[in-house]
């Protein structure tokens, strides 16, 4: 089984950015849907982003519109999630994931929608 590896991670203060990359294999790199979600302890993981790798708008979740920033690299069959201004409810396990199927505005966001997911990686927001 082909498992997605997140690397980036770490302990940041409020206000500071990192950069999450996910390499992805096993798959079309040009036909994919590649997420990021994040999820805390007692919560279901939650949908941040969204890109198609054909092209297309990226979906962002109304929490991080603004501060992150979802991108590819075909090349390198890696998936970014740039995040800036980070605050402490930012803080959790980071997971990327992928998935062939097609999503749209109101699919993009349901984890069972995506096949394929990474270990998850931790990120921790001081303030």
């Amino acid at each position: 089984q082909i498992i997605p590896r997140e690397s980036g991670g770490g302990s940041v203060q409020t206000g500071e950015s990192l950069t999450l990359s996910c390499v992805v294999t096993g798959y079309t790199w040009r036909s994919i849907y590649a997420a990021w979600f994040r999820q805390v302890p007692g919560k279901e993981r939650e949908a941040l982003a969204s890109i198609y790798t054909g092209g297309g708008r990226p979906y962002y979740d109304d929490s991080v519109k603004g501060r992150f920033t979802i991108s590819h690299d075909g090349a390198k069959n890696t998936l970014y999630l740039q995040m800036n201004n980070l605050e402490p409810n930012d803080t959790g396990t980071y997971y990327c994931a992928a998935d062939r199927s097609t999503k749209n505005g109101q699919t993009w966001q349901r984890a069972g929608g995506y096949h394929t997911w990474g270990q998850g990686i931790q990120v921790t927001v001081s303030s």
